[in-house]
C-alpha cells in the first residue's frame, strides 16, 4: 500500500470514527424521526389514501424518506466536519499534510457518503417494521444510493468551506435541502400535478433521486431511471470538480 493510500485511509478512518463514536447523536435521531414519519404518513394517512399505482402508500413514501435521511446526513457530516475544522483551526493539519487535494476531498466525501448510506440502510430497516420491500432492482438501488450520497457529501464540502458560522449550516440543511425533498415527489405522485407544476418539478434534482431509489426498491418510477442516473452522475462529477478547485485555491482555509 502506498503512502498516499495510507494517508487517505487514515483520514477516512478519523472521519468515520468521529460519528461512529457518537451513535446517540448520529443514528438514534433519524431512527426516531422515521418511526414517526412511517406512523403518521404511512399508517394513519396511508390507510385513508390507499394505493398509488401498484404499491401501497407507505411503500410509496419509503424511498423518499430513505433519500431524505441519506442525503441530509451525508451533507451534514462533510459540511460540519470541514467547518468545525476551520472554526477550531485544525483543518490546517490536513491541508498541510503530504496528501494531495484530490485525496483530501476523497477522504471527506467517502466518509460522509458512508454515513449517508448507513442512515439510508437503517431507515430501510425501520421500513421493514411497517411494510414489505421487494427490492425489485437492487443494482439500481445501490447505484442511486452511491451517487446521491456522494453528490450531497460533495455539496457539504462546499457548504463547509463557505459557511461563516454554524447557523449557515443549519440554514443549508433545513431550509434548502429538506424543502426540495418534500417537493420532490416524496408524498405525492407527479401525475397529480398540472402541466406547469409538473414541468417545474422536473427542475428539482430530488425528483430524480426519489424516483431512482423508488425504482430500485419497488420497481415503479415516473422518470426513466437511466436518465435519472445519468443526470445525477453528471451533477456529482461537476460538484466534486468544484470541491477540488476550492481546495486547490484554499477557499475558506487560507483566507
Amino acid at each position: 500500500m502506498s503512502v498516499a493510500s495510507t494517508q487517505l485511509k487514515s483520514l477516512i478512518r478519523r472521519e468515520v470514527l468521529r460519528y461512529v463514536r457518537r451513535p446517540y447523536n448520529t443514528f438514534l435521531p433519524p431512527l426516531i424521526t422515521n418511526v414517526l414519519y412511517f406512523s403518521v404518513f404511512g399508517v394513519i394517512l396511508g390507510s385513508r389514501i390507499g394505493a398509488i399505482g401498484d404499491v401501497t402508500y407507505i411503500q410509496f413514501v419509503l424511498p423518499g424518506l430513505v433519500v431524505l435521511g441519506a442525503i441530509s446526513n451525508a451533507f451534514e457530516n462533510s459540511s460540519f466536519s470541514i467547518f468545525h475544522g476551520r472554526w477550531n483551526e485544525y483543518i490546517h493539519e490536513v491541508v498541510t499534510a503530504p496528501l494531495s487535494h484530490s485525496y483530501t476531498v476523497a477522504g471527506y466525501v467517502i466518509s460522509s457518503a458512508l454515513r449517508g448510506l448507513i442512515i439510508g440502510a437503517l431507515i430501510i430497516g425501520v421500513g421493514f417494521l411497517f411494510t414489505s420491500i421487494p427490492f425489485a432492482h437492487p443494482l439500481y438501488l445501490i447505484g442511486f444510493g452511491l451517487v446521491t450520497t456522494t453528490l450531497f457529501a460533495g455539496l457539504g464540502v462546499i457548504g463547509g468551506l463557505f459557511a461563516e458560522d454554524f447557523d449557515h449550516l443549519t440554514v443549508m440543511n433545513q431550509f434548502l435541502l429538506r424543502p426540495l425533498v418534500f417537493f420532490g415527489g416524496v408524498f405525492y405522485s407527479l401525475e397529480q400535478l398540472d402541466g406547469l407544476a409538473y414541468t417545474v418539478s422536473l427542475l428539482n434534482p430530488m425528483v430524480y433521486m426519489v424516483n431512482g431509489v423508488r425504482y430500485g426498491m419497488l420497481g415503479v418510477t415516473e422518470i426513466d431511471p437511466n436518465v435519472s442516473l445519468l443526470v445525477l452522475t453528471a451533477a456529482t462529477v461537476v460538484v466534486l470538480g468544484i470541491d477540488l478547485l476550492l481546495f486547490k485555491r484554499g477557499v475558506g482555509i487560507s483566507d
